[in-house]
């Protein structure tokens, strides 16, 4: 089939990549010179894994094509996915331009019968928008479908979960379009579900608002498991086991973040405003996970005293392993906090650190090695479990430190470990060890 892809972004770019794998004719087209000349020359703007190979492969047999022209893109396809950025507003509320664009454009341009899939997370009624837009504009004699295709693409395994996602979801009440959809995707045997174009369009931000609220009660437990001695793994571990609850998402630490479930929960909380309904829940959620991204600094703060002129390695920007991403990082709040309390900063990450210069300019120091990050430094603190830290050997911390501290804000090690070596060891929701390597109550730290 002949594809078009609005958007170049993580989403977009996952999108097209992997439909021209499955064999489809794709245009992807975006609004940034700069970013569609890299991709035509097969360079990435992104970080994520197994992308770049999609890429080349697919530029090379003609099966994906990169284009900032309208009308190449709109003028002789059959599916357009809407995949453009819905950023946050200061408000919490979602920027809705960059949809309002592409549904204009699209109308504008395209010259038969389309099916118009929107896969950017959008505030339910949005599509109907979108509709209305492009039935106002479009040539009368054309159709255009407008469907309800949300994406549960992760960073860092957005390719994988492309061709093994758990489910599929079209909201549409055109049967004929459901159908042409569902043979889009047949190739990778993934359940489909059919719904309303509005409970599609909900059922993306309860997936990702459900999602977070397990990520705060497992950090909430987390916090009480450490006033009381017991250890969040082996809570987690045990809770866990039963299939209601599951594995997954119970991993303590310093919270979530991204481009989605902070930007998401927002979103939900503000339709439920707009509605009238008082989601109790979700902005405790949201008030947990502010806490918990600061908990790092105040550790370090409990711990060693006042940060003033104190050198501080930290140990990954991206918001988590296997992507550039810094949206939503803790690690950004981190340094923000850290620079306040007058801390030297020394940042480690394999991919994200042009990103974060972006962002935090030449206040701190980056560190492309995780030994020159810990270099002479009197406190380190990990934000993100890449596995170059996960891996890394403890002794490590001994050997370029100055007097190893380290508060692990993903529990990246195990406490049995952490006791071979002279190190001072906090991390959430287990006991402390201090430098002696006896875990000493007298001086756990509570908030």
């Amino acid at each position: 089939m002949k594809i078009t892809v609005a958007g170049a972004g993580y989403v977009g770019l996952v999108t097209s990549a992997c439909l021209a794998e499955l064999g489809h004719q794709v245009t992807c087209i975006d609004i940034q010179k700069e970013k569609i000349d890299l991709l035509q020359n097969n360079r990435l703007p992104i970080y994520e894994p197994g992308l770049r190979q999609l890429l080349a492969k697919n530029l090379q047999n003609g099966k994906l094509v990169f284009t900032v022209a309208p009308h190449l893109a709109y003028s002789n396809t059959e599916i357009i996915f809407i995949a453009v950025g819905t950023p946050e507003k200061s408000g919490g509320s979602v920027e809705l331009k960059y949809i309002d664009e592409a549904a204009q454009q699209i109308a504008h341009y395209i010259e038969n019968d389309v099916i118009i899939c929107t896969k950017s997370t959008v505030p339910v009624g949005t599509n109907d928008l979108i509709k209305q837009i492009i039935d106002n504009q479009k040539a009368p004699t054309l159709r255009a479908e407008v469907v309800s295709n949300p994406e549960f693409l992760r960073e860092g395994s957005a390719v994988h979960d492309f061709f093994h996602g758990d489910r599929i979801v079209i909201g549409t009440d055109n049967l004929e379009a459901a159908s042409i959809l569902k043979k889009l995707y047949q190739p990778l045997d993934i359940p489909v579900i059919i719904t309303d174009i509005r409970s599609a369009e909900m059922i993306k931000y309860a997936s990702n608002a459900f999602l977070a609220t397990k990520i705060s009660f497992i950090n909430e437990i987390s916090n009480i498991c450490q006033k009381v001695g017991a250890d969040i793994d082996e809570v987690a571990f045990g809770i866990g086991h039963d299939k209601r609850i599951g594995h997954d998402f119970l991993k303590a630490g310093i919270g979530y973040g991204g481009s989605c479930f902070p930007k998401d929960t927002k979103a939900l909380l503000g339709l439920a405003n707009d509605v009238e309904h008082h989601f109790d829940l979700l902005e405790a959620v949201i008030n947990v996970n502010n806490f918990q991204q600061s908990l790092p600094v105040l550790l370090a703060k409990e711990t060693i005293g006042s940060l003033q002129g104190k050198k501080v390695a930290l140990l990954g920007l991206a918001f988590k392993p296997n992507t550039d991403d810094i949206r939503g990082s803790a690690s950004i709040r981190i340094v923000n906090e850290l620079l306040k309390e007058g801390a030297i900063v020394r940042a480690y990450d394999p991919a994200a650190i042009p990103n974060a210069q972006c962002i935090l300019g030449d206040r701190i120091e980056y560190a492309y090695n995780l030994r020159f990050a810990l270099h002479e430094a009197e406190l380190a603190i990990i934000a993100t479990d890449w596995a170059q830290i996960k891996d890394a050997p403890l002794g490590v911390y001994q050997s370029f430190m100055k007097d190893p501290i380290v508060i692990d804000g993903r529990n990246c090690y195990s406490l049995k470990e952490i006791q071979k070596h002279s190190l001072t060891y906090l991390s959430i929701g287990r006991r402390y060890i201090f430098k002696d390597n006896l875990i000493d109550d007298k001086k756990m730290l509570h908030f």
